[in-house]
């Protein structure tokens, strides 16, 4: 049986881990290698290998209400986007109100983690680690769960960049990056249209003499506010969309949101719109970035072609001159050094792990990785289900298929990925955000039952069906059940209005005759989405229904 488990890493995928190690009964000892909790959240004035890194003026780009634990709010008075010293500042009180720092060893790094001689038997690993002072020590448990993330080990693929070794400025990864202080008046070139290489751009156009983004693919650029000033993440990631992209051809559900997208700015007329379709890879949230390009701050650029001296030229022929700095947002590659090679099992580009957790290839289900893993929505919520199914399956309530079952899955999760998105040695880990809680809930038994919330507890279903999904929803019912679930899903938009209530204003109610106009297009929407569906697939919606039936634990 499971009592002491190995947790390594204490970003937010580790605090989650402990947190559903301690729920459940069992010990757990995390080990940090930096001097503080927080992992890519903690800010250091100078990149220290083999941690993340994060600039000085990172603001996340998940809205509060949508990145917070399930049992844990954050405080209605912070801010919906906030900076990267308040997400600290919460991932700090959440230890603290969980009781969980007292499981970490700080300044002590995991060098090698390997299977005990008798793991046959028992299922044990030996963990050796190295303190501050150099000193290893051996320690014995009976789990291990991976929490070290995948932003640790910056992609530099200075190869692919003829000429680079002949550059006359200075160059330099987005994992270095910290600030645009020594970009003055300087002429910038940023490598890579991923969510920090838009950041660095908008950051460094503000003091630099021009900046050029380069870019392979170009991208869809999302707001991060959405209609009617609410965070895009509160308006759209809702279960009524998604049963939507369950029901509505992928065709058409792209086309309407490109659709969407280019109505407040052309992709084509501001030379991002890319090669893939939007719901092929996750977009760029950017709300400054189109500005930018409009005021001829940032200017887009295609792949880099050649470098010669302070001279870069792009694909297409044109020469940017006397370029003194290029950043590198080109991604990070992902490891995991401490693992001996025999423990993870390849598949495609990615490493290949049981619902993007369990290694199928062990003897015993004991080594787990938290937290690797990317969709359209924060870690948190993903990494705290994970953990709580792990935490489980160690405890032997949940049990897991066979390894031959296992490998199967596997391969035809590699399969579905490599079908419906853009994928690559460097993004091989994305999935759908709420189905993949759905499934991770539904080991678990605290997937909600939207066909039992209409018939028990109408106002909570509504909030469950047409409002955001937070992860408050999965402590509504089943193990690790919380009281307060139903009470923050009603109140969640209060703490989402909170912080902009800075000037008293009188508010003006909507008319009868305008709420009554939207119910009606609302039904017959809806009521057409339905004939569509079961006219061109019968057997689609009592699919569908049979899948929404209450779980029995």
């Amino acid at each position: 049986m499971v009592q002491r488990v190995a947790v390594i890493g204490a970003g937010p995928s580790g605090l989650a881990s402990m947190k559903a190690c301690l729920e459940e009964g069992m010990v757990p000892t995390c080990f940090e290698s930096s001097d503080d909790m927080g992992g890519l959240w903690k800010f250091k004035e100078v990149s220290e290998p083999n941690r993340a890194s994060i600039y000085r003026s990172l603001t996340i780009n998940i809205s509060k209400e949508m990145m917070c634990y399930s049992d844990f709010p954050i405080p209605a008075d912070y801010p919906n986007y906030m900076h990267h010293s308040k997400i600290l500042k919460y991932f700090r009180m959440y230890a603290e109100h969980f009781k969980l720092l007292q499981h970490i060893r700080f300044q002590t790094s995991v060098k090698r983690v390997k299977q005990r001689p008798d793991f046959t038997r028992t299922g044990q690993w030996e963990i050796v680690t190295e303190n501050r002072d150099g000193q290893e020590e051996k320690h014995v448990f009976d789990a291990v769960i991976c929490c070290s993330g995948h932003y640790t080990y910056p992609n530099l693929p200075l190869k692919d960049f003829p000429g680079i070794e002949t550059f006359e400025g200075k160059y330099l990864h987005s994992w270095d990056y910290k600030g645009p202080e020594d970009m003055y008046r300087k002429r910038v070139v940023v490598i890579g249209i991923g969510n920090s290489g838009g950041d660095i751009a908008v950051e460094t156009s503000r003091v630099a003499e021009q900046v050029y983004m380069s870019t392979r693919r170009g991208a869809w650029v999302v707001r991060q506010v959405s209609d009617n000033g609410l965070p895009v993440d509160m308006k759209y990631n809702t279960r009524f969309v998604h049963i939507l992209f369950q029901l509505l051809p992928i065709n058409f559900l792209n086309w309407f949101g490109e659709k969407k997208l280019n109505a407040m700015y052309d992709h084509t007329m501001y030379a991002l719109k890319p090669k893939h379709r939007l719901f092929s890879q996750i977009p760029v949230i950017n709300d400054d970035l189109p500005l930018k390009i409009l005021s001829g701050s940032v200017i887009i650029k295609p792949n880099v072609k050649e470098i010669r001296g302070s001279t870069v030229e792009f694909d297409d022929g044109s020469i940017v001159e006397k370029v003194d700095t290029i950043v590198f947002a080109t991604g990070y590659n992902y490891d995991f050094p401490y693992l001996p090679s025999n423990t993870m099992y390849k598949s495609g580009h990615r490493v290949g792990l049981y619902k993007h957790v369990f290694p199928p290839n062990l003897e015993h289900p004991t080594l787990a990785v938290v937290g690797f893993i990317h969709g359209l929505g924060a870690i948190m919520p993903q990494a705290e289900m994970q953990a709580r199914w792990v935490t489980r399956v160690f405890k032997r309530i949940k049990k897991l298929p066979s390894n031959q079952a296992m490998i199967k899955a596997v391969e035809n999760d590699t399969k579905d990925i490599e079908k419906h998105y853009i994928v690559s040695k460097l993004t091989p880990l994305q999935v759908d955000f709420v189905s993949y809680l759905d499934d991770i809930a539904g080991e678990i038994g605290v997937r909600p039952s939207l066909l039992w919330l209409f018939f028990t507890d109408y106002p909570l279903f509504k909030r469950v069906l047409w409002g955001p999904v937070s992860a408050y929803q999965y402590r509504l019912m089943g193990p690790g059940k919380w009281e307060g679930a139903r009470q923050a899903i009603f109140t969640q938009f209060d703490r989402m209005y909170q912080p902009l209530k800075t000037r008293q204003m009188v508010e003006q109610e909507s008319s009868l005759a305008g709420r009554l106009v939207k119910l009606s297009l609302t039904m017959m929407a809806g009521g057409a989405a339905v004939w569509y569906v079961h006219a061109r697939n019968p057997t689609t919606i009592p699919t569908l229904l049979s899948s929404l039936r209450p779980q029995t634990v």
